[in-house]
């Protein structure tokens, strides 16, 4: 940030930022009335020669799905807007906040992270509203971390929080140009996060560049490893990338020819790219749903018992809540995921070990297996169609997309922007083993320095009414 760097006036730049464009882009939620007041506090810290580290001072937005003890919590639902914050702050909001970070507000997303109905429009909650995506605002800017993805590509933040189970960092990143970094499930404190799945929830990094992403990592993992070593150029000599052609591409004809495009620059980068791979099918849905289905009645019931009294205790509860106040709550889409999780029967459940341990297999044997056979490094692949057109009567038009196989893993994935498709941005992804998270940051870095070098700066949003 250099020596002339102050939190105050970084906090209040971006708070007249948000001003200005949040009204068309509503990523921001819940505002911090006190940001001005910490960032006064960690310049006088650092006036008085104590730095926390490289983030001290930095502003930061964070998913309204993880614990602020000094903010509200909802995950989107009128059901917890009411409720006092929670009692204490997240431990990786407790990591930020040791690290210099300053809390900005918390960014709205997709209710209940994109599982409540099957109809669901990414980006609307009943709390927040609806995000729309800064590069066209009649198009989305993914889910469910939609409003960590939006403020950041809008100029709000250069540093956010979202959390994935199945796309939701990588989605939102690519949609609106940005880096999302979803790390290996577990590399992560999941405690103070509303759940859907412990086997496949996790917080990740969004921001502007991959150095950025490497530092918040560092941070939010508790700063044993310093990630921002792995970005160190754009020399990939040493490194055998696979391309697994199905079935992660051919589902949009622009999104291929960027990502064309983006493996002539890996190889410029000396990259040795094993093409025409393939994946496996990652399992059956059902499996899937199963496992996200039992999980998420036993793990929400478990968070809620964290919050005051008073509040909600068990999904029963929360599919109440929604019936009573079904013209504002359901008014675009049900809640069938979450009826359906309320009948299931517990982990102990013969169903769900057994769908446990298929979609775990199809997860990790599908990348494993590819990555030992053909002697790999990591794999790349495009990202997310590009933006689709808000639809709230009928939900999401998702084209594909490139997250299912390490969800299913609880592996890690690294989007970073390739190029745009008719004005709207695109991105690859980079995935791999579990704990493969250094690797992929090497090469979204040095792919991004590339493209950097090849093309100049990545195109900035211009809030276009319609696309």
């Amino acid at each position: 940030m250099g020596k002339e760097f102050r939190a105050v006036e970084l906090v209040e730049e971006l708070q007249a930022r948000s001003r200005e464009v949040d009204p068309l882009v509503n990523a921001i939620c819940t505002p911090n009335t006190a940001a001005l007041t910490h960032a006064a506090q960690l310049d006088t810290e650092r006036d008085d020669g104590h730095v926390r580290g490289p983030l001290h001072g930095v502003p930061i937005l964070v998913k309204d799905n993880i614990d602020t003890a000094d903010l509200p919590t909802t995950a989107g639902s009128l059901a917890l807007a009411d409720q006092p914050p929670p009692p204490e702050d997240a431990p990786l909001v407790r990591r930020l906040r040791a690290a210099g970070c300053v809390v900005l507000g918390k960014t709205n997303l997709s209710e209940w992270a994109n599982f409540r109905g099957s109809s669901s429009s990414s980006g609307w909650s009943a709390y927040g509203g609806l995000t729309r995506n800064p590069y066209a605002l009649n198009r989305s800017a993914g889910g469910s971390s939609s409003g960590s993805g939006a403020a950041v590509a809008a100029g709000l933040a250069d540093y956010a929080i979202g959390t994935e189970t199945n796309g939701s960092i990588v989605c939102p990143a690519a949609l609106n140009g940005i880096v999302g970094l979803k790390p290996t499930v577990g590399l992560v404190s999941q405690q103070g996060i509303v759940p859907i799945s412990h086997s496949q929830d996790t917080a990740g990094p969004m921001t502007r560049t991959v150095l950025q992403a490497a530092a918040l990592l560092t941070v939010l993992t508790g700063g044993d490893t310093d990630y921002t070593e792995h970005c160190r150029g754009d020399d990939l000599s040493d490194l055998r990338i696979g391309v697994p052609r199905g079935p992660l591409w051919g589902y949009s004809t622009g999104l291929d020819e960027v990502s064309e495009r983006a493996l002539e620059l890996l190889s410029r980068c000396g990259a040795t790219l094993v093409d025409h791979l393939s994946l496996p099918t990652p399992g059956g849905e059902e499996d899937q749903l199963q496992v996200l289905a039992h999980e998420l009645k036993v793990d929400l019931a478990a968070y809620l018992s964290t919050r005051v009294p008073g509040g909600p205790r068990t999904l029963d509860d929360l599919i109440a809540f929604n019936k009573e106040h079904a013209d504002v709550e359901l008014q675009w889409f049900g809640q069938e995921l979450f009826e359906r999780a309320a009948e299931t029967e517990g982990l102990g459940s013969p169903i769900y070990v057994a769908s446990r341990l298929t979609a775990l297999r199809a997860g990790r044997d599908g990348i494993d297996n590819l990555l030992r056979d053909n002697q790999l490094d990591a794999l790349v692949s495009p990202s997310y169609s590009p933006a689709w057109a808000i639809d709230l009567v009928n939900g999401d038009h998702v084209l594909g997309s490139s997250s299912s196989h390490a969800a299913l893993a609880g592996y890690p994935l690294l989007s970073v922007p390739s190029g745009t498709v008719s004005g709207l941005p695109v991105g690859i992804t980079f995935s791999g083993t579990g704990r493969s998270d250094a690797t992929l940051i090497r090469l979204a870095h040095a792919f991004e320095t590339a493209r950097i070098k090849a093309d100049g700066p990545f195109p900035t949003p211009e809030f276009t009414q319609w696309l």
